[in-house]
């Protein structure tokens, strides 16, 4: 795991600012302390900072093949190299080092463009091609190694692996990106590729970027896309005989390491699913970590602790004070841009503990996304089914009536919001959905924006992200087409962020078996049946699983990392969130209507509403703009 970072003046062959490429690389130091290289040529700058997993004693990069015609910086993992290359020497190339990184090099001379297609792992890299003076920017399908860049008014082309790594350039414009913005208090987060300023943008997961010295054009294009392929099968059994082996197979490649390996466990279903393949795979015990919260809503470690006890574990626990927010100041320098999703202080924490004792670590990260796990799936099936029976044009009127006239009830269960289904009904399925996931809804947002900032936006609304990804989806299931969505936008944005920052902010690696492209590609064709059973979310995985785990962690209540945010608000955060709005805070940018401000802050302090959500959104953002 490591950090990347790059200028190719495209104007020309220009010198590159040492010092500044300099500054830039060390800007993200946390993502590779053992090592930092660079490389120099006219117009070009590339550099590198390593975290030394495999092939510990070389592997330093930048890295050239053996003419030096090409150069690549890497940051990730390419799980099935050996493989590659075996292939590359029977091809004749000749390799120097025993790293995954090499194989990158002699790829791209064997197979051009086309060798993300054979790369199996997490990744984002650059190649520089001296012969076609060409720079070739790649990322992982999923998203899971991040890469951004921007082309500066003075023809520079730079990129790195965080925000902060470009924010080092003082040629980099700094104007806000009022469509972010609107994305960020609807969702939480910067759905990709945005970011929060104008012209910096992420690279797209699947996706490659080209640009040629002496041409301004950014030529970007997909490799890979979910395919949702039905798969074949005799029966259900069988099926789920076929994914505990692709499964397992998906974890032992991820296991390769020269340095002290482990997993996250949580207690869930996926944590627990990784933690159980790995011991199945290794003689020595599994080194698990896991937190728990000294307020019994919030804890799941007597669940850890049962897994952890059933495969004889190494298991370590860290008990956090569920009024652990001493961590907000560091957060928005830790993200760079706006985001607001409060697990991120726990994961933080559990990130801390596993780097004292591991350098990588395998998660159960994706399997809610792909197995169709979280309870808003069923919600939304259930609305669905609803949605059918009538057509949009008579749904809209009516039900839109009775969502305006019904009493909001954010205190009670979902079963009981009689308000928000009438709201879900009287929309589309994908705008319903969005309605449904939404921070604030876009009634909300409109009474929180100044006039000034609605101008701003220019009639721009979120909606546009989501039905972008539905005229794209190669699937039209209902439900294979929400998780798609969610694939796009909340597992890469939110999910992905949240672990690759907070482990990388203690030099950890983190490895997502669930996110193995081969095994989504398999799992993506299973009947959506056999994922959401009537009430009952990954049901194939669940039952594939019952040979291995106890029923009691299979079918459990789902948790997640909640934190006590409604509790935070009305006692020990009161005070900072005030100051956020009101004193030299939000309030003053011009961007708010502060009589909605007002009413969000006394709504909640009076305990008339719940609005920690859309509060913390505000707090992280006015968090964010001190570094901006």
């Amino acid at each position: 795991m490591c950090g990347i970072a790059g200028i190719l003046d495209t104007r020309g062959q220009g010198d590159i600012d040492r010092d500044l490429l300099g500054r830039m690389n060390q800007s993200q130091f946390h993502r590779g302390p053992d090592e930092g290289g660079h490389h120099f040529e006219p117009g070009l700058g590339l550099a590198h900072r390593r975290l030394s997993i495999i092939d510990l004693s070389s592997g330093q990069q930048p890295m050239f093949n053996q003419d030096k015609s090409v150069c690549v910086v890497f940051n990730g993992e390419i799980y099935n190299f050996p493989a590659l290359r075996k292939e590359l020497e029977a091809e004749g190339y000749v390799f120097k080092s025993h790293c995954d990184t090499e194989v990158i090099v002699h790829g791209w001379s064997a197979w051009g463009e086309a060798c993300v297609e054979k790369f199996r792992g997490m990744f984002a890299f650059a190649i520089w091609d001296r012969k076609q003076r060409s720079l070739f920017l790649a990322r992982d399908r999923l998203g899971i190694k991040p890469l951004f860049y921007s082309l500066l008014p003075n023809g520079q082309f730079i990129f790195g692996s965080e925000l902060k790594v470009l924010k080092c350039h003082p040629e980099l414009p700094k104007k806000m990106n009022p469509q972010a913005v609107e994305d960020y208090f609807a969702l939480g987060y910067i759905p990709e590729p945005k970011t929060i300023y104008q012209n910096v943008y992420k690279l797209d997961p699947g996706h490659t970027l080209s640009i040629q010295q002496g041409q301004s054009e950014l030529r970007s294009s997909e490799y890979w896309d979910i395919p949702f392929t039905p798969v074949a099968y005799s029966s259900e059994k069988d099926l789920e005989e076929e994914l505990i082996h692709r499964l397992r197979e998906a974890v032992d490649i991820r296991m390769v390491a020269e340095v002290p390996l482990g997993a996250f466990l949580s207690g869930g279903v996926d944590s627990s699913a990784v933690v159980a393949m790995m011991a199945g795979l290794q003689e020595k015990p599994v080194n698990t970590c896991s937190i728990g919260f000294d307020v019994k809503g919030y804890d799941e470690s007597v669940y850890a602790q049962e897994v952890a006890v059933q495969f004889k574990t190494a298991h370590h626990v860290k008990i956090v004070d569920p009024n652990d927010f001493d961590l907000i100041d560091q957060l928005a320098g830790l993200y760079d841009e706006p985001y607001a999703d409060s697990s991120a202080l726990p994961t933080y924490r559990v990130c801390q503990l596993a780097k004292q004792r591991v350098t990588v670590a395998l998660s159960g990260d994706g399997g809610d996304e792909h197995f169709a796990g979280y309870r808003r799936y069923c919600w939304h099936m259930n609305e669905e089914k609803l949605r059918s029976t009538l057509p949009l044009g008579i749904r809209k009127p009516l039900f839109g009536i009775l969502g305006h006239m019904y009493p909001k009830a954010d205190w009670a269960p979902r079963v009981l919001r009689a308000k928000t289904t009438f709201q879900a009904l009287a929309r589309s399925s994908v705008a319903a959905y969005l309605h449904g996931v939404s921070l604030t809804s876009a009634e909300q947002r409109s009474a929180l924006f100044s006039d000034a900032m609605k101008s701003e936006l220019q009639g721009y609304r979120v909606n546009e992200v989501f039905d972008r990804y539905a005229r794209q989806s190669p699937t039209d299931d209902p439900l294979g087409l929400i998780q798609y969505i969610d694939m796009k936008t909340y597992l890469v944005g939110d999910i992905l962020t949240k672990v690759d920052r907070a482990s990388m902010a203690h030099s950890l690696e983190v490895r997502v078996p669930l996110l193995d492209h081969e095994f989504i590609e398999w799992v993506s064709g299973i009947p959506s049946t056999l994922k959401l059973k009537g009430q009952e979310g990954k049901h194939i995985l669940k039952s594939a699983l019952e040979p291995h785990l106890t029923k009691d962690i299979l079918y459990r209540k789902k948790m997640g990392f909640s934190i006590p945010l409604a509790k935070w608000f009305r006692g020990p955060l009161k005070d900072k969130l005030y100051a956020s709005l009101f004193d030299g805070g939000l309030a003053e940018t011009g961007m708010f209507d502060s009589s909605y401000l007002e009413k969000l802050f006394n709504q909640h302090q009076s305990g008339q509403r719940d609005n920690s959500a859309s509060l913390w959104s505000l707090l992280m953002f006015n968090e964010c703009l001190k570094q901006l």
